[in-house]
């Protein structure tokens, strides 16, 4: 996971933790300077690139900050100043090579890509969830109108029953009147 690096915020001219500034007149605008590795997200182009560009280019921005031990130094520079020579370098038209790479998306208009992305998801899903809302209202409309139905359905049966219940049981008198026709000779 890449690890946000930030430079000291009162560093000496040589301290003993390793901080060494290259170019005082940045001291105290911390937010202006970028390391090489966030640089090269920056600009679009791998770590190998900003190396290469560092030592076969004599206008690479110069460095500003050396930060930790003098084995494992973490360069940084000023943002604008490698953005502008990255985007001289990306100018030149270079030579013609074999197995040349296609140049890297600049992080920024990555960023903007996803960001329009993500803008249009959330357009989207806010839209269904209207549309959900609205159905789920029709619905629950519906249920409200079928539970007073069926509550008023549920009343009549409950009347005829009752009428029923009261008239009592009953005989036939047709049935009746046969069966004793039939049973008297």
């Amino acid at each position: 996971m890449h690890q946000e690096l930030k430079p000291p915020e009162s560093p000496s001219e040589a301290s003993a933790d390793g901080v060494v500034w290259l170019r005082p007149e940045y001291q105290g605008r911390h937010d202006e300077l970028v390391t090489l590795t966030d640089g090269a997200r920056l600009v679009g182009v791998g770590r190998s690139a900003i190396s290469n560009w560092q030592k076969r280019h004599a206008n690479f921005p110069r460095l500003v900050l050396l930060t930790g031990s003098s084995h494992k130094r973490t360069k940084w520079v000023v943002a604008t100043e490698l953005v502008d020579f990255a985007r001289l370098q990306r100018a030149r038209k270079p030579g013609p090579r074999v197995g040349r790479k296609s140049p890297q998306r600049p992080g920024a208009q990555i960023a903007a890509e996803k960001t329009a992305h993500y803008e249009e998801v959330l357009r989207t899903l806010t839209e269904r969830e209207t549309r959900q809302a609205q159905a789920l209202a029709r619905t629950r409309a519906a249920k409200r109108a079928a539970e007073q139905k069926l509550s008023g359905a549920r009343a009549r049966l409950a009347a005829e029953v009752a009428a029923v219940a009261r008239l009592g049981p009953q005989k036939d008198h047709r049935s009746t009147t046969i069966t004793e026709k039939e049973i008297r000779p």
